[in-house]
């Protein structure tokens, strides 16, 4: 498995495969041809379908310092993964320099097809749950010490990304207004937050203060505010808000957090490794699905959980996201984006929970759970990952609520 640095990734959203990636192979293709005239970027499959939405042609003409076409193919659907992307570099006749086929894998991460190379290397020698429990119980590790023995400088990134989180969470409570995009979604994250009711139950405010921090995180990203993908930018707002609630509640240090970051991260990586964290391949459950294990893992670490335990509380997160679609309307990574993750959010603390008590009783594995979404996830119509072309996407009537509204 790669290292937590390729899952964890900083930078601006609304979207980790449409924007975060795209913009990485831009950069590098560039660079590696510093002789071009100009370039032509075509976008296939969930990048030419709600490549829009997401501000993939935005990003690719900022990025490029040169000249650069960006055209949208809606008809070829004999791809490698349903965000790839062509990037070619021409002469100042229009003749065809250099050429790469680059897929957006999720989180930011991309494949350059025949250049294996380019690829970061392993820094983590298992791939699933049980072959990292066995190494953990033969040298009686937890998983924050298993990350250690493989990265043991790891300590100085997780510090800049919870730091980075909780400011994602700060700035989207300081915000008020219109999210951008057209479908004048209002910011609620700091309506959440405020929303005091003196009769109000420790349950409810529990609800009230994880949401309002999923909302504010989620929010900043659908700004393209600066945001730490968890796995992905779509996903970014259910582990800062699960660990910064939990962090206030308890009085956890920063460095427990680091701890239960480490832990999450693995989570993150062996779904990453084994299936896919991208909503364009395998629906929503890839990116809150997985996000859900993180947070509910992490959780479970900070409350010395045994490994038998964080593995229930992963795979019962995972479990109860299988067959989510991915239906953004007009590819906004707004609706039903941002509910979503506070939704996963309450559902990663009911999992812990859960896995506190039943964890013994358990007779399904996180990896067995991992194994099944990714086919789940192949199995659901293109339609309702990430296209914008069903679901909630051509569900959505606005006229229809304003009347509803008025009645």
């Amino acid at each position: 498995m790669k290292s937590l640095k390729e899952l964890y990734k900083i930078g601006r959203g609304p979207s980790s495969s449409h924007t975060m990636g795209p913009e990485k192979a831009a950069k590098m293709f560039e660079e590696r041809n510093p002789s071009a005239c100009s370039f032509k970027v075509v976008l296939f499959g969930s990048l030419a379908q709600t490549g829009k939405g997401h501000g993939t042609d935005v990003v690719l003409a900022k990025t490029f310092k040169k000249p650069v076409e960006i055209i949208f193919d809606f008809v070829e659907n004999d791809l490698p993964h349903p965000n790839t992307l062509d990037l070619y570099a021409l002469d100042e006749k229009g003749n065809e320099i250099s050429k790469w086929r680059v897929l957006s894998i999720g989180g930011g991460a991309i494949k350059v097809l025949g250049m294996p190379d380019m690829e970061e290397p392993d820094v983590y020698p298992h791939n699933t749950f049980e072959q990292i429990k066995e190494f953990c119980e033969e040298h009686v590790f937890s998983l924050y010490q298993y990350v250690k023995y493989f990265e043991p400088d790891i300590d100085d990134y997780l510090t800049k990304v919870w730091t980075r989180m909780q400011k994602s969470i700060w700035k989207g409570l300081d915000r008020n207004g219109t999210l951008p995009g057209g479908l004048n979604v209002e910011r609620k994250a700091q309506y959440l937050f405020k929303q005091v009711d003196e009769h109000e139950s420790p349950e409810t405010r529990v609800n009230r203060i994880v949401c309002a921090y999923a909302f504010a995180v989620s929010e900043q990203n659908a700004a393209a505010g600066t945001i730490v993908t968890a796995p992905t930018c779509g996903s970014s707002g259910i582990l800062p808000a699960v660990l910064r609630y939990t962090q206030e509640r308890n009085g956890f240090s920063d460095h427990e957090i680091i701890e239960a970051l480490a832990t999450a991260g693995i989570i993150g990586n062996i779904v990453k490794t084994n299936a896919s964290i991208s909503g364009a391949e395998c629906g929503c459950q890839a990116e809150c699905g997985t996000a859900c294990s993180m947070a509910a893992a992490a959780l479970a670490a900070l409350n010395n959980m045994t490994l038998d335990q964080i593995e229930y509380a992963a795979e019962v997160a995972m479990e109860h996201h299988l067959g989510l679609t991915c239906d953004p309307v007009n590819g906004l990574v707004q609706i039903p984006c941002i509910e979503r993750n506070a939704v996963s959010a309450m559902r990663a603390i009911n999992a812990c929970s859960l896995a506190s008590f039943l964890s013994s009783t358990r007779q399904i594995s996180f990896d067995a759970v991992v194994e099944t979404m990714y086919s789940t996830g192949k199995d659901i119509n293109s339609r309702y990952r990430e296209t914008a072309e069903a679901g909630l996407a051509t569900g959505y009537n606005k006229s229809r609520l304003k009347k509803s509204k008025k009645k």
